[in-house]
């Protein structure tokens, strides 16, 4: 069965596309071919840049050489698997904080979670439909900057060891400079600028995912356990970034 809701038609398209220079650029890792030609045809509709590849080896070396605005990736593929991909791109590539789509055929939990896990921003089990994928196609590229929530306007935020500045979209730890994804930086950012205070799951995401209903109170500490391992010493035994049991998440007080 194409992993494609048949029920879908074309979307719109604005009449004035942007020039090519100005359009996003979409690196789509799919080993299906039928599966990869229809995502990137809708993504032309989209006025973005499609740039096709079938298997994980070849798309690490794409992801390596070139800067992509959106990856969509499958989970399953030959030669690199998703989730060593992703990993490598969040770890060794200028996509380090490229916002990552994943897609699979699996529909557990335990395969949400380990996408996610891995450094992905989104997660879409097939059969999917081609409206809900272009609409969060479209929210996962509306995330780069300017469109990021922290304006010029806005100076750094300084807790401790670590500097946040919105304006650059800048981390750094100590004397690192940490790359962070989106979903990653609007968290720190919520949390840094609100030291000793408790955000619940559901207050986390409201701030952080905003009207991206299809989240879970799990992505919230998917997305926490990822970023302790960024900006912690010790993730097991944070300093920063404290659980309040049955309760959410908060920094630390200043001393």
């Amino acid at each position: 069965m194409l992993p494609l809701d048949p029920s879908d038609t074309l979307v719109d398209t604005d009449d004035m596309a942007p020039a090519p220079d100005e359009q996003p650029r979409v690196l789509v890792v799919e080993d299906e071919t039928n599966i990869r030609e229809l995502v990137a045809l809708h993504l032309k509709l989209e006025n973005t840049v499609p740039i096709e590849v079938g298997d994980g080896t070849a798309a690490l070396q794409l992801a390596r050489a070139e800067k992509y605005d959106l990856i969509i990736l499958d989970l399953m593929l030959p030669g690199i698997d998703g989730v060593t991909l992703c990993r490598t791109i969040r770890r060794d590539s200028p996509n380090s904080a490229t916002p990552i789509l994943m897609l699979t055929a699996r529909q557990e939990e335990s395969d949400k979670v380990l996408g996610l896990d891995s450094g992905a921003d989104d997660y879409m089990a097939k059969p999917f439909g081609v409206r809900e994928l272009m609409a969060r196609v479209r929210a996962l590229l509306r995330r780069r900057p300017p469109a990021l929530a922290g304006s010029a306007d806005e100076g750094p935020i300084r807790y401790k060891h670590i500097t946040v500045d919105p304006a650059k979209r800048s981390v750094r730890v100590g004397a690192k400079d940490v790359e962070l994804t989106w979903h990653e930086f609007q968290l720190l950012q919520v949390l840094l600028s609100n030291p000793g205070i408790v955000f619940s799951r559901e207050a986390l995401l409201r701030k952080v995912w905003k009207d991206e209903t299809y989240v879970t109170d799990r992505s919230v500490d998917t997305l926490v356990k990822r970023l302790r391992k960024k900006i912690e010493e010790d993730p097991a035994n944070p300093t920063v970034i404290l659980t309040v049991w049955g309760s959410g998440y908060k920094v630390a007080d200043v001393d």
